[in-house]
């Protein structure tokens, strides 16, 4: 089986979309000593929008949905299973179109292995060109929640992207680089020439039902 998960209280609360709002759901989530440890605002329409909150430290979930629902602004709440349950630990691949593809297909492969032993590991893409447009989405990377590690697919990367690895590297996000030209493969944990073993060994380095750290390959290439 997978890691144990986090314990979070995961809630939706569907609110009237008007000013002060969250400050009336955080006082009410802060009465009860909880941690909001991931918040997101969505589904925004006819006046309402739906908050959902993955808090740690709920020592009663009846009692803070109760007392989120006595609220004149709220519609609704329900408690929801986590994004961490759902989706679990997220790997995002970055770069050219048919390269993308293919790290995907080895990541997507890899990673139905280890769902069906308990994981639960989700793979995101976006196909990118230019220089800065690929920096910032590396850099965007390290405000992803469960982001656990980056596959750099593509031809030439260097200058700006490198140093974007360098900063994602040190929040402690794994980064993968297919064998290419410039600097990025020289400033990441492991560089795989074939895009298919690429995302296969990402997996296997995030998943806790495989045994093998890409951290310890540093320096390799394969």
């Amino acid at each position: 089986m997978g890691e144990a998960l986090p314990r979070v209280l995961a809630i939706l609360v569907r609110a009237h979309d008007q000013p002060g709002v969250l400050h009336d759901l955080t006082e009410v989530i802060y009465r009860h000593n909880a941690n909001i440890s991931y918040v997101d605002i969505t589904d925004r329409q006819d006046g309402e929008a739906s908050t959902y909150f993955e808090l740690e430290g709920v020592a009663d979930p009846s009692s803070l949905i109760r007392d989120l629902s006595e609220l004149e602004v709220v519609i609704s709440t329900e408690e929801m299973p986590s994004f961490w349950k759902i989706f679990g630990k997220r790997i995002i691949v970055v770069g050219g179109g048919a390269q993308v593809g293919q790290v995907v297909l080895g990541a997507v492969s890899e990673a139905d292995r280890h769902n069906i032993r308990g994981e639960r590991i989700s793979i995101d893409t976006i196909p990118l060109v230019g220089e800065k447009e690929l920096a910032a989405a590396v850099r965007a990377v390290g405000r992803l929640p469960r982001a656990k590690a980056l596959v750099l697919a593509g031809s030439l990367m260097g200058g700006e992207i490198t140093e974007a690895v360098r900063e994602v590297r040190e929040k402690g996000i794994a980064v993968v680089s297919l064998n290419m030209a410039g600097s990025v493969p020289d400033e990441a944990d492991l560089v795989v020439s074939d895009p298919v073993q690429a995302g296969v060994m990402t997996v296997m380095h995030v998943a806790s039902t495989a045994k093998f750290d890409i951290r310890r390959q540093k320096g390799k290439r394969y």
